[in-house]
């Protein structure tokens, strides 16, 4: 993991990351960048919470083992905070790993909950920002509720998409993990989607048909 200096450019970063400007002034001052590489451990279960994560690019996710060894991944940034529920818990109850090469910031926890208590603009800015992330959550468990494989791909498009069209930004491997699909069914479906006129594929872009 390469450590990158005190000087960082945040016009830059707030450009790649929009959430990076919420980051006050004055914890800014403490924040550190760092690069992971593909399967770096960022932190594992029952480690110490020492730092509030923001992904600027690239993948992270939250992971836990079951019996059998596999991956069940609870949470997935392409961009923005995670792990934000750790915040106010001593350790972790999960590891946080990059999905692949990442650029994240990191803030201090004690710096981060001073800025909270003591900048009430920040304050309000962050209520915000979790506010958006428990409507997101409630979006995905209504659509994991949801049988078939069209049925959460429409519920996608319209739940993440504007007036029916949504432009991915992740794989479609990483889409259907998402989905709660194999990458096999989610390839099915869409074959089966567009076949019936239901949906328009074009790369990355979804657009339903009514």
């Amino acid at each position: 993991m390469r450590r990158a200096g005190a000087e960082l450019d945040w016009p830059a970063l707030v450009a790649l990351q929009p959430a990076a400007g919420l980051i006050p002034e004055r914890l800014r001052k403490h924040t550190r960048r760092i690069d992971a590489h593909p399967g770096e451990t960022l932190f594992r279960i029952g480690d110490p919470v020492r730092c509030v994560y923001l992904v600027i690019a690239g993948e992270a996710r939250l992971i836990r083992r079951d019996r059998k060894g596999g991956e069940v991944i609870l949470q997935r940034s392409r961009g923005g905070f995670i792990a934000e529920a750790s915040l106010d818990v001593r350790a972790y109850h999960c590891d946080g790993i990059a999905a692949e090469q990442s650029m994240l910031l990191l803030f201090p926890a004690g710096e981060f909950h001073r800025a909270l208590d003591e900048e009430p603009s920040f304050r309000k800015a962050w209520h915000a920002h979790l506010a958006s992330e428990v409507r997101t959550l409630r979006a995905q468990c209504e659509r994991l509720c949801l049988h078939g494989a069209a049925e959460r791909i429409a519920h996608y498009i319209e739940a993440e998409g504007t007036d029916g069209v949504v432009t991915l930004t992740q794989s479609r491997k990483s889409w259907a993990a998402e989905l709660g699909l194999t990458h096999e069914a989610l390839y099915r479906a869409l074959r089966r989607m567009q076949d019936a006129q239901t949906l328009v594929v074009d790369g990355n872009r979804l657009a339903s048909r009514r």
